[in-house]
């Protein structure tokens, strides 16, 4: 059974309460929990559930979610056969309605007629969870299913399963039934299809808003979260990156944070996720925020409830300051200077 399903991944969502975040990568990119991107976390869940295939459809801005995945050895997915497949959308100015978009699935559709695995599983790419859909998949086989819907708290999780043959057909004959999508099918109460329900019990974040983003970073802080997310035995892979180990000088304090390889840490630094390469400076104080890779936080500057994109660079005697519900964005690459101030 290991080998009987095929993954795919699309990754052609684009959502505007998102986009301080995404306007320069697609969503499945973002940065997350210090040293992934939210691509990572499907990926190694259906790597870790014994998937050798997969396919990943994306639309926009998607150079450095290219540059991430590179060949997939990370993932073990660098295969002769199989392996791990990048599909563009040729019709960028056609927006995708829903997950599972029909029209995108069919400009590759050789893919899907080539592959040799019975069941195909469908999944966004801004779901933070660690699920093993092998057991998805046999209680799918178990009831007789013909569409399952994996589901946490009565959500769903936008991931299904059916048989590779059944999405063939449906996409085959999308004009004459009007579904353009996998989540059309499921909605519409007037099919003949068996669609079932699977729960997930699991630690399960979505990321569809800057807020929703920032929530969920700093609730890694919390033990039992993180034991829910990092399993050893379903380990989250990623891009790797040989980097030295963080210098905390005699003057740096760190109070409940994640600290990347990489960093030099001066400062004062509490409640905070920092990504690899960052440097924060003597005097700074940093608090409740999500710092990405390679920022550069000067001296004395003080910082509370922010996220810093990646290359960016705060310069001394700073002042920034956001809320839980409404956190300050520095955009990737921007200066914020003391004149800047807010």
């Amino acid at each position: 059974m290991n080998k009987m399903m095929l993954g795919v991944i699309d990754a052609t969502t684009y959502m505007e309460p998102i986009h301080e975040l995404a306007a320069h990568r697609s969503i499945a990119a973002v940065p997350f929990a210090g040293r992934y991107r939210l691509i990572d976390f499907v990926l190694s869940n259906m790597v870790n559930s014994g998937i050798e295939s997969v396919a990943i459809f994306p639309k926009y801005q998607y150079r450095s979610l290219m540059d991430h995945l590179g060949s997939g050895k990370n993932w073990d997915l660098n295969r002769k056969r199989d392996g791990l497949f990048f599909f563009p959308s040729p019709d960028l100015h056609i927006p995708s309605p829903h997950l599972g978009a029909f029209q995108h699935f069919e400009q590759h559709i050789d893919y899907f007629l080539r592959s040799k695995q019975k069941y195909a599983l469908i999944c966004n790419s801004y779901t933070i969870c660690n699920i093993d859909y092998q057991l998805v998949l046999q209680r799918h086989i178990a009831n007789q299913c013909d569409i399952t819907e994996v589901c946490h708290q009565g959500r769903s999780l936008e991931m299904f399963i059916l048989e590779t043959s059944l999405l063939l057909d449906l996409i085959a004959n999308r004009v004459q039934t009007g579904y353009n999508s996998i989540v059309n099918v499921v909605r519409d109460p007037s099919h003949q299809l068996n669609i079932c329900h699977y729960e997930h019990h699991g630690y399960v974040a979505v990321i569809d808003s800057v807020e929703s983003y920032f929530r969920h970073s700093l609730e890694l802080l919390h033990p039992e979260i993180w034991k829910q997310l990092f399993v050893k035995s379903r380990p989250i892979y990623t891009k790797v990156k040989d980097e030295p180990p963080t210098q905390y000088t005699a003057s740096a304090v760190v109070k409940n944070s994640m600290i990347a390889n990489g960093c030099v840490i001066e400062g004062h630094v509490e409640n905070c996720i920092v990504f690899r390469g960052v440097k924060i400076g003597k005097g700074a104080v940093v608090k409740n925020s999500v710092i990405m890779q390679k920022t550069q936080i000067g001296e004395r500057c003080e910082l509370d409830h922010v996220i810093i994109d990646k290359d960016a660079k705060v310069e001394n005697d700073v002042k920034i300051a956001g809320t839980e519900r409404r956190p300050f964005v520095v955009r990737k690459g921007t200066v914020q200077g003391a004149l800047m101030n807010r």
